[in-house]
């Protein structure tokens, strides 16, 4: 059925103008003429309704969206098959696709970067919980409303964690140019990837363009996996530049550890502050001894990003060292947004301009007659084997202060923590981070496989690294997530919809079957059924329901069939649906089967009768005489 204007889908949804066309279908506004409310229906492309695989991916983006409720994905209502046609009915989402606003606008500034990831993170940290993965984080995914929040759509080729996907072994879903190394590498997505992808957005609103390029999409899957993203521009500051790369680091295991840590470490960089960023996310630190020495004190940490015109030492410090070692040309204000240093024209007529550039000169001169004195201290010492050539790595510090020479000493040996993954493994993984973090490690928790039983959600499996760790070592806790929802089964049926009903001598049965139910979650298998039937009076498999004709009743994880009896000789009807058990959690019911039960036929009777008849008859006789 070809979408048109005016035409209605389920009996409810009526088609008003067509909003956009993506790869699998068509995304119509419509109106819900039940509740008067305006709705977006996504109904898939007529060639993909012949492709079970495309048609099963459908259903399954009404299915995995439904999991999630949060503000940051939009909402799934309804789902419907009819005439040919599949649609999926969802939130219409006021605003644009955010490949629409980069279309326009090709870089966006720092802090609506920042506000994008975090929202997006938060929302994706909420499907990670649920234990579904996206797989195909892109601008055209999520959308901008004029407010500026954001919303994930397409869950189309998401997947549940440690279910069978809907494509084949080794077969890659995903956009190319988003895609995470792993991925294109042919291996299992994980809440790891998500934020691959949602690195490479950010790093295109940042730049302007995406990181790996090619000519073909085999030639980008391959610069995903293989080639280093060039630098971001000198506009971007370091910690958000350091946020970006850590999003995007080739091994899932160099990534922030969760989306809910990236959210955090985009929102504290908005504000400023780099200390709780480096705590939900370590990687947004440079590594260099100035910017290190800096954040060690809580003070100058949140006065680095104090806005120009401070005159705090905090300032000097980003200015002469920090942005020197580490290329940061501009500060962050409190919104988060970089400065450029050519906009900051206070700075080049600032009075210390020339007493900065005489100390230098003097430093200069004072370092070079330190030299010269040391070489001719030694009269068979020449320039060339003079111990000092190898000290100017010192030299600045021991000439700007004496107290900086201890710099130069062997800093004591790391003090090390020994981890032993058996004192953690199946407990609490919040008790295990804080005891990790309080023996001078660096923890942080990854949602690991679904927990089997209600007891085992949120228990410790792993702990990455292991063994004599130095102090500060990023370790991580891996841990049971939400037990996977268990599909419905398939509705039970019968080859005899319409059936006549018991006499006296004469019974009546149902032949019901069900298949055999294979959607038990890994680490669980079918323990059996419960079987619930309305109307029949008893079952020729021993079980035997109420005298009231209802009622429900185990059976075994083998039987898939049974025969039900009908309850009298009266019209009515047997109604039969089940649940099946993975260990002795029950599944959602089935969809019910429902038999026709026709009255049994009044039996024959006897009667009386009387009658009348006539009749003529003839006789002869003989006799002697005497």
């Amino acid at each position: 059925m070809r979408p048109t204007a005016g035409l209605t889908f389920g009996g409810r949804y009526q088609l008003q103008s067509r909003v956009a066309i993506g790869g699998m279908g068509e995304v119509w506004e419509a109106t819900d003429l039940v509740i008067g409310r305006t709705v977006a229906i996504k109904i898939l492309k007529d060639e993909y309704l012949g492709d079970p695989g495309f048609l099963e991916r459908f259903r399954a983006e009404a299915r995995h969206a439904a999991l999630v409720n949060h503000e940051g994905i939009a909402n799934v209502f309804d789902y419907g098959e009819e005439d040919g046609s599949a649609f999926l009915v969802m939130e219409l989402v006021p605003g644009e696709a955010l490949s629409s606003v980069l279309e326009r606008e090709h870089m966006l500034s720092t802090d609506r970067v920042l506000d994008i990831v975090a929202q997006t993170a938060s929302a994706l940290q909420a499907a990670h919980a649920a234990g579904l993965v996206h797989r195909d984080i892109k601008p055209g995914n999520l959308l901008i409303t004029p407010d500026g929040r954001v919303k994930i759509t397409d869950f189309g080729i998401a997947r549940i964690a440690d279910q069978v996907p809907l494509t084949a072994t080794g077969q890659v879903m995903g956009t190319v140019q988003y895609l995470s190394p792993e991925q294109a590498s042919g291996h299992p997505a994980s809440p790891a990837t998500d934020i691959y992808s949602l690195g490479i957005v950010a790093y295109e609103a940042l730049a302007g363009r995406r990181p790996f390029s090619g000519e073909s999409q085999v030639a980008i899957a391959m610069a995903q996996i293989n080639e280093t993203p060039p630098d971001l521009p000198v506009t971007v500051a370091e910690p958000v530049k350091q946020l970006v790369l850590a999003s995007i680091a080739k091994s899932p295991s160099d990534r922030p550890s969760s989306a809910a840590n990236l959210a955090r470490a985009a929102t504290a960089l908005r504000r400023g502050d780099l200390q709780a960023a480096a705590a939900a996310v370590p990687g947004v630190l440079p590594y260099n001894p100035t910017f290190t020495q800096a954040m060690s004190n809580p003070d100058a940490a949140t006065q680095l990003f104090n806005p120009a015109g401070s005159t705090t030492q905090a300032t000097t410090l980003l200015a002469a060292g920090a942005a020197a070692q580490t290329g940061m040309t501009g500060q962050l204000t409190t919104s988060g947004v970089p400065i450029r240093r050519e906009d900051q024209k206070s700075d080049r007529r600032s009075p210390w301009t020339w007493p900065l550039i005489g100390l230098i000169i003097l430093l200069v001169i004072i370092v070079v007659a330190t030299i010269f004195l040391l070489v001719n201290r030694d009269g068979n010492a020449t320039p060339a084997t003079s111990p000092a050539v190898s000290t100017p790595a010192v030299t600045p510090s021991t000439s700007a202060t004496p107290s900086a020479a201890p710099s130069a000493t062997t800093p004591p040996a790391a003090t090390k923590v020994t981890v032993n993954a058996a004192d953690y493994v199946n407990r609490p993984f919040q008790d295990v981070v804080d005891d990790l973090n309080a023996a001078g490690l660096q923890a942080s928790s990854a949602v690991g496989n679904a927990a089997t039983s209600e007891d085992q959600v949120g228990l410790v499996t792993a702990i990455n690294p292991t063994g004599n760790l130095d102090q500060n070592t990023r370790i991580t806790v891996t841990y049971n997530g939400p037990m996977a929802d268990i599909p419905a089964p398939g509705a039970p049926t019968t080859s005899t919809p319409t059936v006549t009903a018991s006499t006296a001598t004469s019974t009546t049965k149902v032949a019901v079957s069900w298949p055999a139910f294979g959607g038990c979650p890994a680490g669980t298998t079918r323990s059996g059924y419960s079987i619930t039937v309305n109307g029949a009076s008893s079952t020729t498999n021993g079980a035997t329901p109420p005298s009231s004709s209802n009622g429900s009743f185990p059976v075994g994880a083998g039987v898939t069939s049974y025969n039900a009896i009908v309850a009298d000789t009266q019209a009515g009807q047997i109604q039969v649906n089940y649940v099946a058990f993975c260990n002795d959690r029950p599944s959602p019911s089935s969809d019910t089967l429902t038999v026709t039960v026709n009255a049994a036929p009044a039996p024959g009777g006897t009667g009386t009768g009387t009658g009348t008849g006539t009749g003529t008859g003839t006789g002869t006789g003989t006799g002697n005489g005497g």
